[in-house]
């Protein structure tokens, strides 16, 4: 059964999106409202909805849809990126190491979830492509197709994983609890810097890269998930109290570097969304971005604070 602090934060978020809703639907009535704003919130709901029927039904569901939304960004990844023929055997690899992970982590193998993809399925990855024989514009396939394979098939697999850590040391607040946590910490900074770039925005970052982020965008984004994280990971999650100051500050600062890298990625193929899946939003990829920095980093600061060495009895094997 879904534990109650799992439903007590959805109930949150809903009630965030129906502000939001009724909000846009004011603005729009009084002509201040922006047709691309209503398209987000409704994009938000078909998001969220989305998310939480397998958060609901349980950790294999959760499992299944994870597994396909990887499979869809890396489907948008490969669809935007140049290639050659002699990618083919390399690409299909890729796409069945998403079942295969997702087996592993089924199976609680937490050991060779470790080490399978970013040490075995890395080399084999680099092996598969000299196959074919094609010498040029080698080098930079592979790094393109390794960089897909740990970003897109691997870190996402962590947010997978959250749902099948021992139930023992996460104090009766459910795994599933944990994952909205990690999903809402990270879309929260994507929107937060949005906003607050918009707001105040005037010094820009990365301006080669991404034009539109300015320093007041990332420190107001930074310090706003640093305070939600802060205040609700206690609630939310067992992490102890140094690792949740630790997390309030490097999460928001992985999600920006996790956004700013898909945005290289983009601007060096010379797209702005890698798909238009989303409306209003692109993409799979383009709202996930983020979350294939910031899965890893709270993953192992998760395991480390609550089920590493302080706790081990609630130790993953």
């Amino acid at each position: 059964m879904p534990s109650p602090t799992l439903l007590y934060a959805l109930g949150f978020v809903y009630g965030l999106l129906i502000i939001a809703s009724l909000i846009s639907i004011i603005l729009r009535t009084r002509k201040q409202g922006s047709s691309e704003l209503g398209q987000r919130i409704r994009s938000w709901w078909i998001i969220i909805i989305l998310m939480t029927i397998p958060l609901l039904l349980g950790r294999l569901a959760f499992l299944v849809v994870m597994s396909f939304i990887s499979f869809v960004a890396l489907k948008e990844f490969v669809s935007i990126i140049p290639s050659r023929m002699a990618d083919r055997p390399v690409i299909a690899f890729t796409y069945l190491l998403i079942p295969l992970q997702a087996i592993f982590i089924g199976l609680e193998g937490y050991g060779i979830f470790l080490v399978f993809v970013p040490v075995f399925a890395f080399l084999a990855l680099a092996y598969l492509m000299t196959t074919y024989g094609k010498i040029e514009h080698f080098l930079p396939s592979l790094g393109t197709y390794q960089l897909a394979l740990i970003t897109i098939v691997y870190n996402l697999g962590y947010v997978a994983y959250i749902m099948y850590l021992p139930e023992g040391c996460n104090e009766g607040r459910g795994n599933g609890a944990i994952v909205l946590f990690l999903l809402i910490a990270t879309q929260l900074n994507d929107v937060a810097q949005y906003v607050w770039g918009k707001s105040l925005g005037r010094r820009k970052i990365m301006p080669t890269v991404s034009p539109n982020k300015t320093w007041e965008g990332f420190i107001g984004g930074l310090l706003t998930s640093a305070a939600f994280i802060f205040v609700v990971a206690p609630l939310m999650t067992p992490m102890r109290f140094p690792d949740t100051i630790l997390l309030a500050f490097l999460l928001p600062l992985a999600g920006f570097i996790g956004d700013v890298t898909m945005s290289a990625i983009k601007r060096d193929v010379g797209v702005k969304d890698t798909s238009t899946l989303i409306p209003g939003h692109g993409g799979a990829l383009d709202r996930l971005d983020s979350l294939t920095f910031t899965a890893p980093l709270f993953f192992h600061l998760l395991v480390f604070s609550s089920y590493g060495p302080y706790a081990q009895s609630c130790a993953p094997v």
